[in-house]
C-alpha cells in the first residue's frame, strides 16, 4: 500500500503569538492608537493593559477553536428564518 506524507505545515492555521492573525494584529493596532493618541503615561498604561488582556482573550479563543472568528462571522450572516417556499419574484 502506498502512503504519502502530509506535512503539518499544510494544516496549521495562521496564528500570531497564539491568536488568530487578524485578531492579534487588530488588537496591536488599537493598542498603538490608544497609546500614541493620548501621549500620556495613562494612555500608555491603558494601551499595555488593553494589549495584554486582548491578546490573552484571543489566545484562549484560538485554543478553543483555531478559526472561531471566521465561524462566528459566517454564523451572523445567516438569516434567522428561511421560508420553505420560493418568493414570488423568483426566476422561472
Amino acid at each position: 500500500m502506498r502512503t504519502l506524507p502530509i506535512h503539518q505545515s499544510l494544516h496549521r492555521h495562521n496564528h500570531v503569538m497564539g491568536a488568530e492573525r487578524e485578531i492579534a494584529l487588530c488588537i496591536c493596532l488599537f493598542a498603538m492608537l490608544v497609546g500614541v493618541g493620548g501621549m500620556t503615561w495613562i494612555s500608555g498604561l491603558a494601551a499595555v493593559l488593553f494589549y495584554g488582556g486582548g491578546l490573552l482573550v484571543a489566545r484562549r479563543m484560538a485554543k478553543a477553536d483555531p478559526i472561531m472568528s471566521k465561524v462566528w462571522m459566517r454564523h451572523i450572516k445567516q438569516q434567522l428564518y428561511y421560508p420553505a417556499k420560493a418568493s414570488i419574484w423568483r426566476r422561472n
